[in-house]
Order: structure tokens, then sequence, then C-alpha cells
């Protein structure tokens, strides 16, 4: 299994480097020809759009150093691998398109401020119906190899690509406009294009920092190991699922599992590994199982789990209850259970349990006290 993921590994470092050079070969080319022509022309949105293309190119380098570090296998001080540094290529690029789109703006303000007419020709539009078919072909290309590997930095490049061709095509119109019209509305136009690589940039850094942080998983993801766990014998149900992402090809999951008390431990212990060993087969993730034996055939622990389940529906449909057990303390019984609380109702859990309490008291001759373990929804 090893050498297969290796080679998986091998295969998807290959495709996002191959991608890296088709990106700096494209981006520098265009790069260069609209540079030129912007400064021949006079054209400030079109210098803008360039220098866009110079940020793409030196962005793809960085996509390539980071896939190039990223296949650094685990060591000592770094036992999940270095697949994270995908992501922090991710967000020095992000810095970079900033850091021009701010110079770009600051520049197209001064285009307004002092305006130059523009010289627009033939070849100038050649070069940039050229530059908008060269990176629309970019997006579909990345946007493919993005998908094929799972790879958030070929994906945010294809999108990169998308704003590129926007942008481009903006360009296009106001050199079309100011040329038959007379309006200079280049200086203005170059502030557009800046204002949205900065937007670019905001997004992709948002996006590369999320991961970097702890984000949850994804909800796909989270389904076909749920679907993945409870497909095999025994298996009652789930929670707790918990997945952790150190990056593309690293990602770790731990879950609770419910299975009858009285099933053969030895037969239990069995199905968990073949769970774990087929998930990472199947889902690419390392999964830990928990053994959760639970109480199946007592009818009055069943008859109070069930009251407490619809009682909690009532207060909100999302509430959901596990780990199910109850205690005699002395003249009452406890009822210890763990609950899922979703996210809008974090900070309403006394509530909750006081209105249980109280409903459970109020239907029941007995005298409950509930004591609440609060798990996060993931």
């Amino acid at each position: 299994m090893e050498s297969d993921v290796y080679r998986a590994s091998e295969k998807r470092t290959a495709i996002g480097k191959f991608s890296g050079l088709i990106g700096i070969l494209c981006n520098f080319l265009l790069a260069g020809s609209k540079l030129i022509i912007g400064g021949m022309s006079k054209s400030m949105s079109i210098v803008a759009d360039g220098l866009n293309n110079l940020s793409d190119a030196a962005s793809s380098v960085v996509t390539l150093i980071g896939f190039k570090l990223a296949e650094k296998p685990a060591d000592r001080e770094h036992p999940y691998g270095h697949a994270r540094l995908e992501y922090l290529s991710g967000l020095t690029v992000a810095a970079m398109i900033l850091v021009i789109g701010f110079e770009l703006v600051k520049s197209s303000v001064e285009k307004i401020m002092n305006p130059v007419p523009t010289e627009f020709s033939t070849l100038t539009v050649c070069i940039l119906i050229g530059s908008i078919l060269v990176k629309a072909w970019m997006m579909l290309f990345n946007t493919k190899m993005g998908k094929k590997i799972q790879s958030t930095a070929l994906i945010a490049t294809a999108e990169d690509s998308r704003n590129d061709v926007i942008t481009t095509f903006a360009v296009l119109i106001a050199g079309i406009t100011e040329h038959f019209t007379g309006f200079a509305i280049d200086g203005i136009m170059g502030i557009a294009v800046s204002l949205f690589v900065v937007y670019s940039g905001i997004m992709l850094a948002k996006k590369t920092i999320s991961p970097l942080l702890g984000e949850g998983a994804n909800p796909d993801l989270q389904k076909r190991l749920i679907e993945h766990v409870t497909s095999y014998p025994f298996v009652l149900g789930c929670h707790d699922l918990m997945v952790h992402d150190y990056g593309p090809g690293r990602r770790y999951a731990s879950i609770h599992v419910e299975i009858d008390k009285n099933e053969d431990p030895m037969k239990c212990h069995e199905v968990i590994d073949r769970i774990e060993r087929e998930c990472y087969d199947k889902l690419e993730t390392h999964l830990v199982i928990h053994y959760d034996p639970i109480v199946t055939n007592d009818a009055e622990l069943n008859r109070v789990h069930k009251l407490v389940t619809t009682i909690l529906k009532i207060k909100d449909e999302r509430l959901s209850v596990h780990d199910f057990r109850m205690s005699a303390r002395g003249d009452s019984t406890e009822l210890i259970f763990d609950m899922v609380v979703p996210c809008e109702l974090r900070g309403s859990e006394e509530k909750i349990k006081d209105t249980l309490e109280k409903a459970l008291n109020n239907i029941s001759d007995k005298k409950y006290t509930v004591n609440i373990t609060y798990d996060l929804e993931t």
C-alpha cells in the first residue's frame, strides 16, 4: 500500500510541477507583450494588465517551488510530512498579488491626475484578444488538473486565470471606447483592474489561510466517511467525527463507532481494523476508530433515551444525543450522555439542559438529573 501511496504522490507532484511550468511560460509571454504594447501606446490599463500577468508568472514560480518542497517526506520534526507547504506557497502568491494590486492603484490614480493620450492599434487589439484566449485555456487546463489531483493551489490558479479573462476584456473595451469616443477612461479602467487584482489577492489569501487555521472537513468528505463506516456489519451508528488536514494527501480522522455490547469483542476488533484499512484505500484518509459498546436490550433505558431525544427534537431538530447511560443517584436517576450542539446554539447549553430536566420531571413520576457532555457540530 505504501508504494502505491508513494507513486500517487509522485504523480501528483509531477502534474503540479508541469502546471506550474506551463503557467510560467504563458504568463511571461503575455506580460512581456502587454508591457511593450502598453508602454508604446501609453495605456495604463494595459500596463496594469501586463504587470498582473507578471505577478501570475511569479505566482507560478512560487507554486512550482511549493509543490517541490511539499513532496519532502516526513521526518522527526514533522511526522505528518510537509504537504502544508503547498498552502504556504498559495499564501505567498496572495501576498504578491496584493502588493502589485496596490501599486497599480497608485499608478492608475496618477494617470487620472495627469492624463496622457493613449494610442490604440490593431496590434494592441490582437494581443489583448490573444491574451483572453490563452487565459481562457489556462483556466480550463488548471481547473482540470486541480480537480484531478485535488489541489487548492491549482484551483486558485484557475480562478486567477478566469479573473484575468475578465480584466483583459475590460481593458480591451476601455481601449476601443477611448479610441472611438475620445473619452479618457484608461486611468479609471486601470483602477478597476487594480481593485479586481486586490480583491483576487484577498480571496486567495482567505482560501489558503483557512486550511492552515484548521477548517472543518468538507461536507462531502464527512458524508462519505460516515457512509463508509456505517456500511459494515455490527456498526449501529457513529459520532464525534474529527478530520485533520496536514496538506494534500495527508488527511487524518477519528470517529466513535457504536456496536452492541453483546457482540464478540474479537470480531468487533477485526471489523474495526478492516474499516480503518479500507478507509485509507477508498478515501485516502488515515482513520482511527474509538469503540463504543452500546446497551440494546434494556427496555427502560431505551424508553428514556427515546423520550430525551423527542424532547430535544422539539427544542431544535438538529440536537442529537449519543453514549446514553443511566445511573441511580439516591432518590433520582442520572442520565449521562453526549449531545451535539449546532454552532448557532453555542452558549445556550445550560438553558437546553434546564429545559430538558424540567420537561422530564413534569411528565414522569421519577426524578431525573442530566449530565451532558457537549460536542460542537463539525
